[in-house]
């Protein structure tokens, strides 16, 4: 049965890219759509499983990897402040509008907080993709919001944390988890000085296919795991992996080669994988619901991250690119929402409607980032 959805998922990805492109919008926009399609809210094809999330998880982390492959780190460095101020107003602004909604709606203290924090975080592997396909993506703007948004994945598992804390009686030692994630930048750092190009160098004297492919993919997949280790997205891991190796001689060898495995089967899982998670079960009496509170997803973050870049000195423009680039939450929301429910923080009766907010936030990502940006061309010409 899963061969059948491997062959359904590769052909229809592949034919609504195509279309989303010729209609003048990225690819990202037609493959998850395709996925709502497929998914169990109307066709019915293809169904959540383990398998299509493990597929769906490499894609994820192949996709950052490849960022992380080409992001500029001088570039990255120099936009560190900028990172800061957008990762920091898009986290509050999403809070307080997150908190006030859920007020209204009745819930609790506790489940208001929850509320605002699962709508702080940001999935920027969409807008990464999209960045990539319109050339923005080792611009400023790209690798400030590259650098944001890991900002933005720390802060945010470390308010969750305090707060599953405070309001779910969760026994969570703050100290020991900011030291982890000081211990793992630690970590990143000597390891992509010392240990990563020495062990790169090692598999290329290696007598076998594709070594230096796979010392790459043993980098990647170990910084996955370490992070998530570590209490952090694994994707955060892959990204700085990548750009460790960008440091070394074999950067253009294992991009070369990673990026047909990534695109050419993982990573259309992932599009799709986002699009499955859609239910419209039960959620009639919700849609007043939805509404709301994807508007409040939608500005809180587009303005909240677009102060933060024009407080950067950023221009306008710029601003709202970097703004809308934060906006998509991704499958870092859906993780948020499954840990919600568990510890009960995120009322059942919402879960579905959340879920849908979540998802609708990352549709709007890609084409409004193509409105706000246009598609630039190896020279920087912007059409």
């Amino acid at each position: 049965m899963f061969i059948l959805q491997i062959f359904i998922i590769l052909l229809a990805t592949k034919i609504a890219g195509q279309i989303s492109v010729r209609l003048g919008q990225p690819s990202v926009l037609g493959k998850i759509i395709v996925g709502i399609i497929l998914g169990p809210a109307l066709l019915g094809w293809v169904h959540e499983s383990e398998l299509l999330t493990v597929f769906s998880e490499i894609g994820v982390l192949l996709l950052m990897f490849l960022a992380g492959l080409e992001t500029d780190l001088k570039e990255m460095n120099r936009n560190m402040k900028a990172a800061a101020l957008v990762a920091i107003g898009g986290i509050v602004f999403p809070i307080i509008l997150g908190y006030l909604g859920s007020q209204y709606y009745g819930m609790s203290v506790g489940e208001s907080i929850f509320i605002g924090l699962l709508l702080s975080a940001t999935s920027v592997s969409i807008s990464v993709q999209t960045l990539r396909e319109l050339g923005w993506l080792n611009s400023k703007e790209g690798t400030t919001l590259l650098g944001a948004a890991v900002l933005d994945d720390v802060i945010v598992v470390i308010l969750l944390a305090v707060a599953m804390s405070f309001f779910a009686g969760s026994d969570t030692n703050i100290a020991l988890l900011i030291g982890k994630k000081i211990l793992f930048f630690v970590v990143l750092i000597l390891a992509s000085k010392w240990l990563v190009p020495q062990f790169i160098k090692l598999f290329s004297r290696f007598k076998v296919t594709e070594a230096v492919l796979s010392a790459g993919l043993i980098i990647c997949f170990s910084a996955a795991y370490f992070a998530e280790f570590l209490g952090l997205a694994g994707i955060i891991g892959t990204f700085f992996a990548g750009i460790a190796i960008a440091q070394t001689d074999f950067k253009k060898e294992i991009e070369h080669k990673v990026e047909p495995i990534a695109y050419g089967i993982f990573v259309p899982f992932f599009f799709v994988n986002i699009g499955v998670a859609v239910s419209f079960d039960g959620i009639g009496n919700q849609i007043g619901f939805i509404v709301i509170f994807s508007i409040i997803a939608i500005i809180s973050k587009f303005a909240g991250a677009g102060i933060g870049a024009k407080m950067a000195g950023f221009n306008m423009r710029s601003s709202m690119g970097v703004g809308a680039g934060m906006i998509s939450r991704g499958e870092v929301a859906l993780i948020i929402a499954a840990m919600g429910i568990e510890s009960g923080l995120l009322p059942i009766e919402y879960y579905t409607a959340m879920i849908i907010v979540v998802i609708l936030t990352t549709i709007v990502t890609p084409p409004l980032l193509k409105v706000i940006f246009g598609k630039r061309d190896q020279d920087g010409v912007i059409n």
